[in-house]
């Protein structure tokens, strides 16, 4: 089988949720002897993709440079169209141009759109691979990731702005993720409950669940030694990404004085590339550190005491959830942090969705090494036997069996 993929971003080195899904997506199918290609849109200064391991997994690469929109061009696509912002965000001639070439010089079997924002370009796949059959891989399920932060947004007066920015879009999303949908060939959704939601745009379409997954041997034993102190929480996660922003902050101003004052050598840690602006009202506090990118998170994981996911708003699951699970973190979380993931309250983490109990958790955990110990023990296993990129590649070729183009693995 012949697989074009196509991304958003160079999904090596596989940092960042998006990248690690690919990735262990790519590995698996070049594991089964499947041929896989990549279209990818290539940061600045980033080195090329054909000089990373992606070259020992594509037989072809191509780079296109990501140019952003400009904030002129955004704006009047929300006051004069009724463009979802995302489904324009990484349309461009360029990419246009490259893809056509490309499916003019080669014969696919099938054609990954990796996220909403690469959908954009299935009305050329299907004009010019028309024996091609193209699956939609959804990271969320976006309308209602929208629609979740204006729920929160619209509390405050100060995001009603951003409120209204994401209301705008949530309806707008309905209408284009709609229509990806039914016109796909597949759809692909990384959890159950994303799965329904976009169910309920598309009643026709079969929805498969290809879960996230991660390398769980990678997050076993600590890369390196770090000493974070003995009541260390860590929140880790691309710290520009307005959930992940939301759930640091509402974590510091209604959760952490309240762990401090019965535990008070408890000390947050945010570690995560791109801080936000949002986040240097907390980065003088002496209980917080912001540490920005770091190369890796493993020693991170393995030196905290907790980690915490307090999300408030999201869609699809978190990667980095599977991270601390595997590195066998003690975890609290909100419900909406967990969602996707089989966790079970009380047994492979602790769960709380307000800032009481929320607290309350981290602060009975932390005065409990045998029962972090259990926890993370629990969470270990769980995530070895269903989260493991050997475990969920299958689900992904059962998806190409049911659409008729599994074939006999070549090479």
């Amino acid at each position: 089988m012949h697989v074009l993929f196509l991304t958003s971003q160079v999904p090596y080195p596989p940092h960042g949720g998006g990248a690690l899904r690919v990735y262990g997506l790519l590995d698996g199918l070049r594991k089964a002897g499947h041929q896989l290609d990549l279209l990818t849109f290539v940061e600045p200064n980033a080195p090329p993709p054909h000089q990373t391991p992606l070259a020992e997994l594509c037989q072809t690469i191509i780079g296109v440079p990501y140019v952003p929109r400009s904030t002129r061009q955004r704006l009047r696509d929300l006051l004069f169209t009724r463009h979802a912002d995302l489904a324009r965000r990484f349309e461009t001639p360029a990419f246009t141009a490259a893809l056509r070439v490309q499916l003019k010089g080669q014969r696919y079997d099938a054609v990954q759109m990796q996220s909403l924002e690469m959908a954009a370009y299935l009305p050329i796949l299907r004009a010019e691979a028309p024996q091609a059959r193209l699956i939609y891989d959804a990271y969320n399920a976006e309308y209602d990731l929208q629609r979740s932060i204006y729920a929160v947004d619209r509390r405050n007066v100060a995001r009603l702005p951003q409120a209204l920015y994401s209301f705008v879009q949530w309806r707008r999303l309905i209408a284009f993720e709609r229509s990806v949908c039914r016109h796909a060939d597949a759809v692909t959704a990384v959890s159950e409950a994303d799965a329904a939601a976009l169910a309920k745009l598309a009643p026709e379409q079969h929805i498969a669940v290809v879960p996230n997954g991660i390398f769980t041997a990678e997050y076993t034993e600590p890369s390196g030694q770090l000493t974070l102190g003995d009541s260390a929480l860590l929140f880790t996660g691309t710290m520009n990404y307005r959930p992940n922003v939301d759930a640091a902050l509402w974590f510091v101003e209604n959760v952490l004085e309240r762990v401090r004052q019965v535990v008070p050598t408890a000390r947050l840690f945010i570690v995560g590339n791109k801080p936000h602006p949002r986040l240097d009202a907390v980065r003088q506090r002496p209980d917080v550190e912001i540490t920005g990118f770091v190369q890796d998170v493993t020693p991170f994981l393995h030196s905290a005491a907790i980690y915490i996911a307090p999300l408030r708003m999201g869609s699809g699951t978190r990667l980095k959830l599977l991270q601390a699970m595997a590195a066998g973190c003690a975890i609290v979380s909100t419900s909406v942090g967990a969602q996707g993931i089989a966790l079970r309250n009380g047994q492979e983490a602790i769960l709380a969705d307000d800032a009481l109990s929320f607290a309350q958790a981290v602060i009975a955990l932390l005065k409990d090494p045998d029962r972090r110990a259990a926890l993370g023990k629990a969470a270990r296993q769980l995530v070895q036997t269903h989260y493991d990129w050997s475990a969920i590649v299958p689900c992904l070729l059962k998806v190409y069996e049911r659409l008729g183009v599994e074939r006999t693995p070549t090479g």
